[in-house]
């Protein structure tokens, strides 16, 4: 099975933390009937944006059903996960409260984007106040994001500076714990 990325801009649809935890119940209980797997899901702050990382054999199932959940669909693409195992992030074993989203340059490889990771993500130490946790990768290197806990937005800026690795946007989510 492939792990898939849905963006999802909500548009008002959701206003707050238990309308949101009863949508994510529906949308896991119409998938697994479908064999697809919601493996995490993350909430903007405001609620205005959402991420879903789905286990899938494909992407339509995930779209249809989405969709006649009311779940609008700006994004879906197939991802690599890195920097985490997935069995770690379906045990939801950390706590993350900013995405950053980066646009990868045009020709960039994963095997040149996995050698930059991991040449520079030693440069991580160098802000202990922020923790990186996983970074999504589509599979077709136009964009991924990347998860961290960090006390504020300018840490994580200060990190991605340190790893030197732009920054598109910045979005506070809502903590899971």
């Amino acid at each position: 099975m492939a792990l898939y990325l849905v963006e999802s801009i909500l548009t008002g649809a959701v206003k707050d933390k238990e309308v949101f935890e009863k949508k994510v119940s529906e949308i896991r209980e119409e998938l697994s009937k479908n064999s697809a797997n919601l493996i995490e899901v993350q909430v903007s702050k405001d609620f205005s944006r959402a991420f879903f990382i789905f286990e899938s054999e494909g992407r339509n199932i995930i779209n249809d059903r989405l969709r006649r959940l009311g779940i609008p669909v700006t994004l879906i693409k197939p991802v690599r996960l890195v920097g985490k195992d997935i069995e770690e992030v379906k045990k939801e074993a950390d706590t993350v409260n900013y995405v950053v989203e980066w646009n990868l340059p045009e020709n960039l490889t994963m095997e040149e984007y996995l050698d930059r990771k991991k040449k520079n993500s030693v440069h991580y130490a160098e802000v202990p106040e922020v923790t990186f946790s996983r970074t999504y990768v589509c599979e077709d290197m136009t964009k991924c994001l990347c998860f961290y806990h960090a006390p504020d937005e300018q840490a994580v800026k200060k990190a991605r500076e340190a790893v030197k690795a732009p920054i598109d946007t910045v979005t506070e989510i809502l903590p899971n714990k």
